[in-house]
């Protein structure tokens, strides 16, 4: 196994963070407004991950949620408890085809922001869960080298293929990016094996990656959404469930008959289906208890609407969608429940034969979603939301899947490349949804969750109990409703035991409030996790900024607690003195950037005279050069013995390092 501590040129260099503000910057014009405004989605032509389309949000329903109600609760574990959750249960699934953008451009070469991204989730949930595939996984083939020392490059297009998947060429350095990152944050993996031609198998990344991850490796997902083979002309139309578990025991014994893998045993995921078979479909020609010895779990893939025919067009994709029309269907209880109800007799299926069932990609529409609705706070409630609804259905993972530039959709997204020199990550809505999942299910392992059906089971004001280790520990309390009156934020009270309940009162005298909020849920900005935020589109080195804000309610003298959910809004309420407090977890660890591989054009600053300047009169107010070695009037090369402002380049990612010039 190669080494991971060499590329660790993190370690040993002096660091302090600052940051530099850029006069008379060009405006980010159509392509990369980073501010929210009204617009129509046709008007916009640029990148979708920077789309700016707001869309309405939906009116106050009719009637109106009561704003106010009552919860009893148990100190005890309650029937209908979720089997135990951790707070990895959101991971993150990554498009193969674009690793290099957002993981690095090699093993020595790491993306800071991702670093960072995955840091502030494995410092609250304990560890994160990636997966590398997608549709590009069935097309991805491993090459001892490639030109010009890249790990990773993609061919021309599959032309028989509606999603215009390319063939994806890559090398082992793929391979130890991902154990790099491991060393560095808790990071665990699952690798895809391409199942797109079952009579040429290409097991190469099932050859090294158990060699070089190891344990990181949780294992392999044999075939992508193969339910959609025959509909991608990847497979005859007839091809069915019978023929995609015949199939998958064809990779399974080529596995075990090639000498480079050594492990098979419990390292297979399937089926991953798309929903275009009923999971029950798979389940009754024998899948399970044929494979048994080598599954590690069970998986599926789902997406509740899509945007194909913007994408793509074609007589395979099923209809255009509005995005306005549809926003609403995201923003109520409901959206999550009628998913998660389509799993429920398989989760309980899993549990039987004791194996994890992943959502193994997911999001809120595929092919992109949707301009407006996927990049807005109303996602981020719907995905918590969501998310929740799958834990308590006992789904034991779920992986929020992270395209290129053209997805509404992406938790995170570096900025093109031709803009990495002066733009920053863009971190989008659902991100908000993984920390607050992350922090709701704490480090434990041991977090069983329950849908209240509070407020009469309004769907507009859902909630959760979450036990820890037995104890009830944390609420979780949702508000889908815009009112920018506040007229429709609501009260929560609630007691712990006491009353009619048998338990003695167990309802503490403080707790203390977290707050997922943002104006509207059509907002594209101005959201905050505690108070805390990652700025507007381009602002981002994936650390959360601001002061942290924990409320603390003091409850009432009769045994019971006030809870206001703003609308919109989401609140997690941590009991006092039961299981994880909400400022338990240690300071998040954090990655500075290291290389620069742009040095010929940095900024020599005199810092006397920027901090008397207002910023306006350029080179005729501060000796200053951009370019190597500005001339002095005398001819000499001037390099100035100041701080420095230099534009350190890490993969495309503008970090600010300060530091004096030798």
């Amino acid at each position: 196994m190669r080494p991971t501590s060499f590329y660790y040129a993190l370690v040993g260099l002096p660091v302090a963070w600052s940051s530099v503000t850029v006069y008379h910057q060009q405006p980010f014009g159509a392509t990369t407004s980073s501010a929210s405004a009204s617009a129509a989605a046709a008007s916009y032509t640029g990148a979708a991950a920077y789309d700016p389309t707001v869309l309405a949000a939906p009116p106050i329903p009719n009637p109106a949620p009561p704003s106010t109600f009552f919860q009893q609760l148990s100190s005890a574990p309650v029937p209908g408890l979720s089997i135990p959750q951790s707070g990895y249960f959101f991971g993150f699934s990554v498009e193969f085809s674009v690793i290099t953008q957002v993981l690095g451009a090699n093993s020595t070469r790491l993306q800071v922001p991702f670093l960072n991204l995955l840091s502030n989730v494995a410092i609250r949930g304990g560890s994160v869960r990636v997966r590398v595939g997608g549709n590009t996984q069935d097309y991805a083939t491993l090459f001892p080298s490639l030109a010009n020392g890249k790990i990773m490059q993609k061919q021309a297009q599959d032309t028989a293929n509606p999603t215009g998947t390319p063939e994806v060429l890559f090398t082992e350095d793929v391979l130890y990016m991902l154990a790099n990152i491991s060393a560095l944050v808790n990071v665990d993996w699952y690798l895809g094996i391409p199942m797109n031609d079952t009579t040429n198998l290409r097991l190469g990344i099932a050859e090294v990656g158990e060699a070089i991850l190891g344990d990181k490796l949780i294992g392999y997902q044999v075939g992508n959404e193969p339910d959609q083979y025959p509909l991608h002309n990847h497979r005859p139309q007839t091809w069915g469930p019978a023929n995609f578990s015949s199939e998958f025991g064809v990779v399974d014994a080529a596995l075990r008959a090639d000498p480079k893998v050594s492990v098979v045993d419990g390292k297979l995921i399937g089926p991953s289906l798309s929903g275009q078979w009923p999971p029950q479909e798979v389940w009754d020609v024998g899948f399970i208890p044929n494979h048994q010895k080598s599954l590690a779990a069970l998986s599926m893939s789902f997406y509740p609407n899509n945007n194909c025919v913007k994408v793509f067009g074609g007589s395979n994709a099923t209809g255009g969608i509005d995005p306005q029309a549809v926003f609403s269907s995201y923003l109520d209880h409901t959206a999550g429940q009628k998913i998660a109800a389509t799993y429920l007799t398989s989760t309980a299926l899993a549990q039987t034969f004791s194996l994890p069932f992943v959502m193994m990609e997911t999001n809120s529409a595929s092919c992109g979603g949707f301009p407006g609705v996927s990049n807005s706070f109303g996602s981020a409630l719907w995905a918590l939301d969501y998310g929740l609804q799958l834990a308590y259905s006992n789904f034991t993972t779920a992986l929020l899947h992270v395209g290129g530039q053209g997805v509404y959709y992406n938790p995170f997204t570096p900025p093109p490349t031709n803009q990495s020199t002066f733009r920053e990550w863009s971190i989008g809505p659902i991100y908000y949804s993984v920390l607050a999942v992350a922090e709701a299910f704490g480090t434990s392992n041991k977090s069983q969750i329950i849908d209240l059906q509070m407020n009469a089971a309004n769907i507009y004001t859902p909630g959760y109990a979450i036990y820890d280790g037995g104890a009830l520990a944390r609420l979780a309390l949702f508000n889908f409703v815009t009112d920018p009156t506040g007229a429709s934020a609501y009260t929560a009270s609630f007691a712990i035991g006491g009353g009619d309940t048998g338990q003695a009162n167990a309802t503490p005298a403080q707790v203390k409030v977290k707050y997922l909020l943002a104006p509207s849920v059509s907002s594209k900005d101005n959201i905050t996790w505690a108070g805390q935020t990652f700025g507007t589109a381009f602002e981002s080195d994936g650390r959360i900024t601001g002061t942290e804000q924990i409320q603390t309610v003091t409850c009432n003298s009769d045994n019971t607690c006030d809870i206001k959910v703003p609308a919109p809004g989401f609140a997690l309420v941590f009991l006092a003195d039961v299981g994880a407090d909400a400022e338990s977890y240690p300071a998040v660890q954090t990655f500075p950037t290291t290389a620069q591989t742009k040095t010929a054009n940095t900024v020599a600053i005199n810092p006397t005279l920027l901090a008397t300047s207002n910023g306006q009169a350029g080179a005729n107010f501060m000796e200053a050069g951009t370019s190597l070695g500005k001339k002095k009037a005398n001819g000499a090369a001037q390099f100035l013995p100041h701080l420095t402002v230099a534009l350190c380049i890490s993969l495309g990612v503008v970090s600010v390092m300060w530091g004096t010039v030798p």
